[in-house]
């Protein structure tokens, strides 16, 4: 099949939805790394705003480097027919796992995690990609196994199969990529049939487990081991009160809830946020760019990046509905999964009511890595609504 016959097939609304949540982005990443700053009259200090340093400017360009790499590489995975990927999944899974097996033994350290690998002037974080390849491996793994997903005894090499590339992202330790993993499982899991109460079962019975276990620890924290570090389990918990450690580790979620909430009805102006521009805000052009949306756009800010995103998830549901098979329904499911999970994730962690587990908002929080992860989703939603019915000419 010629490109252009495949491009007579694609999703525009999709597609033109996420160009307008990348276009937003930059404007955000940009305002995020604007600076405010402080010049000496005398003996007073006043402050100087609109002062974009080269170090800022060059953030901006990286992104808008890795969104066309992102448009590029989304081009490509839209060429190739995904129904010729099953062939191609048993060398995924091992490349994903040697991937992950090399950050721990040559990654680059940074913020106390061993996520990242140096590959020329590049560095790239081989959990993000990791996401999208168990999504099209596990869609194959489920494709294979359909009718026989209703028993807990039957689930069980589909947990195996997730289980050990999660446990190598454990060990970086990633604990909020660990929990996508588990997002995509569900979701793909209850799209090839697994029976919704044994499913609904293991989520609750897993809650249930996870914070009896919690609640043991804190009762008794030298008695009682649990697999997370103990910045990870503050993570976890310090949004109930963040005024628990207002200086330490809830500053984070304080600042963030100040920005959002002094944004008001229309916001303060891009470029104009006290909290994000004199700095305040930590982490503002990456896990708390929402927060920035929210100070400088007000609430028609968020709720418009909000509508953009419902839009994309809702048109990937379409898609994965129309699938003209399995295959195609699991792939469309798996990133319509990691997606919301990741936006129910971090904008429920920018306004207090999620823990703050570093998880980036897709496609519009800055980095490279989640870009390009983002944009081959995007191109797997793409291929499977393209070839959704056979084209005649």
């Amino acid at each position: 099949m010629t490109f252009h016959r495949v491009l007579r097939g694609v999703d525009y609304i999709l597609l033109l939805t996420v160009l307008m949540v990348i276009a937003f982005s930059l404007i955000a990443i940009a305002s995020a790394t604007h600076v405010t700053t402080p010049i000496h009259v005398g003996e007073e200090t006043e402050l100087l705003f609109g002062v974009l340093n080269l170090s800022a400017m060059d953030i901006v360009i990286k992104q808008m480097i890795w969104t066309v790499l992102g448009v590029f590489v989304m081009g490509v995975v839209l060429f190739f027919n995904y129904e010729d990927w099953p062939k191609y999944t048993k060398a995924l899974y091992i490349i994903n796992v040697l991937m992950l097996l090399a950050v721990i033994f040559i990654g680059k350290t940074a913020l106390g995690a061993q996520r990242w690998i140096a590959v020329g002037p590049f560095v790239l974080q081989p959990s993000e990609f990791a996401k999208v390849i168990i999504i099209v491996t596990f869609a194959n793994f489920l494709a294979n196994r359909e009718g026989r997903l209703r028993t807990i005894k039957e689930l069980l090499p589909a947990f195996a199969f997730i289980g050990f590339p999660m446990l190598l992202i454990l060990m970086q330790p990633d604990l909020g990529t660990s929990l996508v993993f588990i997002a995509i499982m569900f979701g793909m899991l209850f799209m090839a049939g697994a029976n919704p109460k044994v499913l609904g079962g293991i989520i609750g019975g897993g809650g249930l487990l996870g914070f009896g276990w919690l609640f043991a620890y804190f009762q008794n924290p030298d008695k009682v081991w649990i697999p997370l570090h103990d910045y990870q389990v503050d993570r976890l918990t310090i949004f109930l009160n963040p005024f628990r450690d207002p200086l330490g580790d809830g500053y984070h979620i304080i600042q963030s809830q100040i920005a959002i909430g002094s944004g008001g009805l229309y916001g303060k102006g891009i470029f104009s946020g006290s909290q994000n521009q004199l700095n305040f805000l930590p982490e503002q052009h990456t896990d708390f760019i929402f927060s920035v949306v929210g100070e400088e756009l007000g609430f028609i800010g968020t709720v418009a990046v909000l509508a953009l995103f419902f839009i994309i998830l809702y048109r990937g549901i379409m898609i994965a509905a129309q699938a003209k098979d399995t295959f195609g329904s699991l792939l469309a499911t798996g990133v319509v999964s990691m997606i919301v999970f990741h936006v129910l994730v971090n904008v429920g962690m920018t306004i207090g009511i999620m823990p703050v587990t570093g998880l980036p908002l897709p496609l519009f929080s800055y980095g490279g890595s989640s870009m390009m992860t983002n944009m081959i989703a995007i191109g797997i939603l793409l291929n499977v609504c393209a070839r959704r019915k056979k084209l005649v000419f």
